[in-house]
């Protein structure tokens, strides 16, 4: 190849890299971040491709950008090149080494802390050469803007425009302290928890209470509470539930130690004969990635290593597909 195409074919697909980046994130300096270079050649990468085009293709301020009209055309036919050709180095290295880099996990707060953390060190174990970062947060997750790979959160938590597949399911348990029943009495069934100080959790990504749900006799049905203190953290709820303040729901990761300690005592429970006859609803887990160009080795690693590292408690239910914008990512 001459030399001066060569030099010419490999500006064009810089300049395609820091445009899509730059676009996708918000800003040529997100861009830049992402592709591991300055934003000043970001910057320059998308100078040329515009001068190679004859047409500008952002409008850059100060603080933002945004695309011309030709801009958001060219960015329609070039997006997935840019996804196929990191989804092809990602495949062609996994075939030469083993693959490398850093894996960024976001995870809701108690089960990125329970579960997660405990597991980690066996994944890198295996995989020395991937490290590691895991965030746990009960918020929203832009997979672009933080940088994050792979996110697992509770149905209630997931996020219009990711691809998501069951990975866990957790039994739920409704607790109380001792001394708060001796105070207020035990709740028999759901119905009573009405009369009762209950303590929710509050779903940072849209505010709403996470429901208490219960099935009876096959059918799904949520308890009215009344709620006397919510919080955005389980761990918070189950210390001020230890301390006496009232009934809460807790996933059983999170309520055992407590429990076998007797700092706290399960309601509802099979051993506890009710004329109700309710059962607590479990919690499900996702994986969530932003679309299936995003199932790269590491991920995919990751994600089988889970399926086998589970606690057999948590395991999901057979036949977990995804959903989500794209019904293909476990092509």
């Amino acid at each position: 190849m001459d030399r001066a195409l060569e030099s010419k074919s490999t500006d064009t697909l810089r300049g395609l890299e820091s445009f899509v980046k730059a676009v996708e994130s918000g800003s040529i300096a997100a861009g830049a971040r992402l592709q591991g270079i300055s934003a000043a050649a970001a910057s320059q990468n998308i100078a040329r491709l515009e001068q190679s085009l004859g047409t500008r293709l952002l409008t850059r301020t100060t603080r933002s950008l945004a695309l011309t009209d030709a801009g958001a055309l060219y960015f329609e036919r070039v997006q997935s090149v840019i996804q196929e050709l990191e989804l092809a180095r990602a495949a062609v290295a996994d075939l030469q080494d083993e693959p490398r880099g850093l894996l960024r996990i976001a995870a809701s707060a108690a089960f990125g802390r329970h579960v997660l953390a405990p597991l980690i060190p066996g994944f890198m174990a295996r995989h020395p050469r991937i490290r590691c970062e895991l965030l746990t947060t009960d918020g929203s997750v832009d997979h672009i803007q933080e940088g994050v790979d792979v996110s697992i959160h509770i149905e209630q938590q997931l996020q219009d425009g990711l691809v998501a597949r069951h990975i866990a399911t957790a039994q739920t348990r409704f607790c109380a302290a001792p001394s708060y029943l001796q105070r207020a009495g035990r709740p028999n069934e759901p119905e009573d928890l009405r009369d009762h100080d209950c303590l929710l959790f509050r779903i940072a990504v849209d505010g709403r209470f996470l429901r208490w749900g219960f099935v009876r006799d096959g059918l799904h049905f949520d308890a009215q509470v009344r709620a006397s203190m919510s919080s955005n953290d389980i761990d918070a709820l189950a210390l001020c539930a230890a301390a006496g303040g009232g009934v809460t729901r807790l996933a059983s990761f999170v309520a055992e130690p407590y429990l076998a300690r007797g700092e706290l005592v399960e309601l509802f429970s099979s051993a506890t004969p009710t004329r109700s006859r309710a059962t607590s609803a479990p919690l499900d887990y996702y994986l969530c990635v932003r679309d299936r160009y995003e199932l790269t080795p590491k991920v995919r690693l990751f994600m089988d290593y889970l399926l086998l590292a589970l606690p057999p408690e948590l395991k999901p239910r057979p036949g977990g597909n995804w959903q989500g914008k794209s019904d293909s990512a476990n092509d």
